[in-house]
């Protein structure tokens, strides 16, 4: 079983490692923890996200939040609302902005995407009750 000491890790590609480093870390606001000339390591909200430095995928269809996206389900709304605050103060691209899913059931929950530089979608939820964050 997972500790709350351990980390979920991710890797996705990216097309250029400065861009990705100016998208994660400064704009985003992530920690880098390594950088190789292959990829970047960061602490992406408490997780470990690796940015792989990858010739980009051809793309047959429009951009679709699914089946392909990532994220973070804050438990609290005041951190879900502060990530949105930052990204709309430093203007990061959103491909959806904040939209409530689900009205009216236990499933509600708040949510926004964000689309990186090399079309990864970032999603950001918060429920109202903390039991369907799984």
């Amino acid at each position: 079983m997972r500790d709350t000491g351990d980390v979920f890790h991710l890797a996705i590609p990216v097309g250029d490692l400065d861009g990705a480093r100016h998208f994660y870390v400064t704009l985003l606001g992530c920690k880098l923890a390594r950088s190789y000339p292959d990829r970047i390591t960061v602490d992406f909200f408490g997780d470990q996200l690796v940015c792989h430095l990858s010739e980009p995928e051809p793309r047959h269809e429009p951009l679709s939040l699914y089946p392909r996206h990532f994220g973070v389900t804050f438990r609290r709304r005041k951190d879900f609302r502060r990530v949105h605050q930052l990204a709309e103060l430093r203007k990061l691209p959103f491909f959806r902005d904040v939209a409530v899913r689900f009205e009216g059931t236990a499933e509600e929950h708040s949510t926004f995407v964000l689309r990186d530089p090399f079309d990864n979608l970032l999603e950001f939820k918060h429920y109202g009750d903390p039991r369907m964050m799984y």
